[in-house]
This record gives C-alpha cells, structure tokens and sequence, in this order.
C-alpha cells in the first residue's frame, strides 16, 4: 500500500520546508500552489514534490483538486503550518500497511499559538479527518471551515498532529477579516440574514463558552485573547451580513 500527501499553499516559504520534512517518508507528495512569489515553489520542488500551479478556486475546491492528482492508496491531507512528529508518523504507516484498516481517520490538532500550545478553549483535540482511502474521502463545498466527508468508516490516531498556526496577533486579524468575510458571503448564500440578537448575543456567548464552559481560562492571557479574539470574529461576521442586507446586495 502506497501514500500521498496533498497540500496546498500560497507564500508559505517560512513554514513549507518543515512541513515537507516531516512526512519525507511518504511516496508521493503533491503540492497545489496559487501563485506563489516567495520561493515556496523551489522548496517543494527541491523536496521533491509533484508541484502545480492554478488558479486559486477557494479552500475546498483547491483541496480536492490536489486530492484528484493524487496517485497512492491512501491520501494525507495537510495543511502547509501543520507537521507530522515522529509518533503519528509510525501510526500512519501502520494503518496504511494494515488491509483491515478503516476507510479513514480523525487526528487531534495541536495549535501553537501566542508563545505556547493552546490545551483548551475548544482548540484542543480539535479532531479532524485527514487520512482517508482513495476515492472514499473529498472536502465538503464550504467557503471557510472546510472538512473532509469520509464514505465508509472512520477510525482514531492517538498521536496529535502538529499546527503552527497564526506567527502573531497581526497576523491573525488578518486572517480574521479574509475569513470573516468567507464567513458571512457563505451565510447569505444560504439565505441566512443578521439578527440583532446574532450581534448583540452571538460574541459574548462565543466569548463565554470558549473562556469559561471550554476552560480557555486554563491557558493564561492566551486563552483569554483567543477567546477575546473569537468574539470579535463573530461579531464581525454577523455585521459583515448585516452589511450585505443593508447594501441590497444580490444572493
């Protein structure tokens, strides 16, 4: 049994190479870039990466299309700030060499942020699917969020994968209006629209249940901000629907 890792990525040259480097015993690694400019390509290429180059077809779209080129039995699908320590490693090599193995597999996310890992807040396990068989695993069609739909059964790693998420606070507002905005387009697709209640009630409660309910306040000034931070995502996609309605933009 054979395995392909997929990835994709855009200007990731500072976190790629580590990233390549922890699944470089894998047969197959493919990588989808959008445009890249920072070296991100020459790295892959120098790791020896299947490498293309499209244009960008939102998160999910851009995941199965990497999925699509993928030739092994098995499929790992990574995110380019994400690393495989050595112990999930092994777990992944004993279930693709296993024929009584599941159809796919959750892992626990480990996500390094503010100077030290984040154990709570509902950033830890954080599971997700992310090994899957060929042909019985594809990203659902979200604009943010986006997750894989497993045909078949799923089984469970023991050993975390690694996330190098957000560098710094900057950073993550960045990331916070991209994803706010991916956020409430998806929401008024669906024919959803911004109540005051989802204003006045939505940040807090997200606030309080990240904080308090899933003991964010177990990880210092760092669960408090990330909790802070949470809130004002919500707030801003709610109001950023609201601004749609507001312009009489068409669904």
């Amino acid at each position: 049994m054979s395995l392909s890792v997929t990835i994709i990525c855009l200007n990731e040259a500072d976190d790629i190479r580590a990233c390549l480097d922890s699944v470089r015993w894998a047969d197959e690694i493919v990588v989808c870039d959008s445009g890249s400019t920072d070296g991100t390509l020459e790295i892959c290429r120098e790791r020896g990466a299947r490498v293309f180059v499209d244009a960008w077809r939102g998160f999910s779209a851009h995941k199965n299309l990497a999925i699509e080129r993928a030739t092994a039995e098995w499929i790992l699908s990574l995110d380019a700030d994400e690393r495989v320590p050595p112990e999930l490693a092994r777990e992944i090599q004993a279930v693709v060499r296993d024929p009584q193995a599941a159809d796919g597999y959750t892992v626990a996310r480990r996500n390094y942020f503010l100077g030290q890992w984040i154990r709570h807040g509902g950033w830890y396990p954080d599971r997700t699917v992310r090994l899957f068989r060929r042909g019985r695993g594809r990203f659902l069609p979200r604009a943010v969020h986006e997750a894989i739909q497993v045909e078949g059964t799923t089984g469970e790693f023991v050993e975390p994968l690694e996330h190098f998420t957000y560098r710094s606070l900057s950073e993550y507002l960045q990331r916070m209006d991209r994803y706010s905005s991916l956020a409430a387009e998806e929401l008024w697709n669906a024919g959803r629209r911004a109540r005051v209640s989802d204003l006045c009630l939505r940040p807090p409660a997200m606030f309080l249940r990240m904080y308090l309910l899933q003991q964010g306040v177990r990880d210092g000034v760092a669960g408090l901000v990330l909790a802070g931070l949470y809130a004002a995502q919500t707030l801003a996609k709610y109001a950023k629907l609201w601004e749609k309605e507001r312009d009489g933009r068409p669904a």
